[in-house]
């Protein structure tokens, strides 16, 4: 499958696309945004913060319907959503016993593989946490991470440019 059309994206459109990346999101939108495409601190921050904002409306908004449908329709679907919602459960259902709603915050806003928008908009459907505050956590936490991929990546940078 070729991928050209992407070439003719703006810095700031490839940074915003690769920060909605389940794998992605600010841990990797932001560095690439500074190193690769020289963004302004302020562009590659706001970028990455709304691209990995945008999977959370979805998730949050659709995930019930669409697995809904999948497992009615497909069986290899329910056992994928079972084992996708155990696994979930199994990560956050502590940290939501807690500290409730900033367990969520702070689950999204950990740079680190697992957590993140994607599973923490995963956590907060499986919950049961109304869509607005859902939202409003999992946004903060998607800033806070921001915030600390931002000074991660300038620090080393600078480390870098010191050696």
């Amino acid at each position: 499958m070729e991928l050209s059309f992407l070439n003719n994206l703006s810095p700031q459109l490839h940074t915003f696309f690769l920060a909605m990346l389940p794998i992605g999101e600010t841990r990797v939108a932001i560095p690439v945004a500074l190193e690769n495409f020289h963004l302004p601190i302020w562009q590659a921050f706001t970028f990455s913060v709304l691209g990995s904002f945008v999977p959370a409306i979805l998730i949050i908004y659709f995930i019930g319907p669409v697995s809904a449908w999948l497992i009615r329709n497909f069986k290899t679907a329910a056992k994928f959503f079972n084992w996708l919602f155990d696994r979930t459960r199994k990560k956050f259902a502590g940290k939501y016993e807690t500290w409730g709603k900033l367990a969520l915050m702070i689950f999204v806003a950990i740079p680190l593989p697992a957590t993140g928008v994607w599973t923490g908009s995963l956590a907060a459907w499986l919950f049961a946490i109304d869509k607005k505050s859902s939202l409003i956590y999992i946004g903060l936490g998607t800033f806070i991470s921001g915030i600390i991929v931002t000074i991660i990546t300038l620090g080393i940078k600078n480390i870098f440019n010191l050696i």
